[in-house]
């Protein structure tokens, strides 16, 4: 069974910055691309990044891009994401989730996710 469960989220001044994970388990980490997606109160989920299965590349949003950095460690079957210099509008529960390294296309099913709050 495909198991993600997303950690770290918190409440953060505009400026701050926190450091997101996602343990994976139930199926073979290093043989997916891996993305975080982010869903706003009362809108739809959002692709923000994407780390390729060996993590030689990576890909972002052009919202988050300078600010964001997406990293794994495939020896522990974890998905980190740094979140820096953040803005009131990067407020949302945030999901890991597995996909491809062609595309932004991502693969159910998603965690619990992770809440992450900009406010002062």
């Amino acid at each position: 069974e495909v198991q993600l469960v997303e950690s770290g989220g918190g409440l953060v001044q505009p400026g701050g910055s926190l450091t997101l994970s996602c343990t994976a388990s139930g199926f073979a980490f290093s043989t997916y691309a891996m993305n975080w997606l982010r869903q706003p109160t009362g809108e739809g989920l959002q692709w923000v990044a994407r780390i390729t299965r060996t993590g030689e590349s990576a890909y972002y949003a052009d919202s988050v891009k300078g600010r964001f950095t997406i990293s794994r460690d495939n020896a522990k079957n974890t998905l980190n994401l740094q979140l820096a210099s953040l803005k009131t509008e990067d407020t949302a529960m945030y999901y890991c989730a597995r996909g491809n390294d062609y595309s932004d296309a991502y693969y159910g099913p998603l965690g619990q996710g992770t809440q992450v709050t900009v406010s002062s």
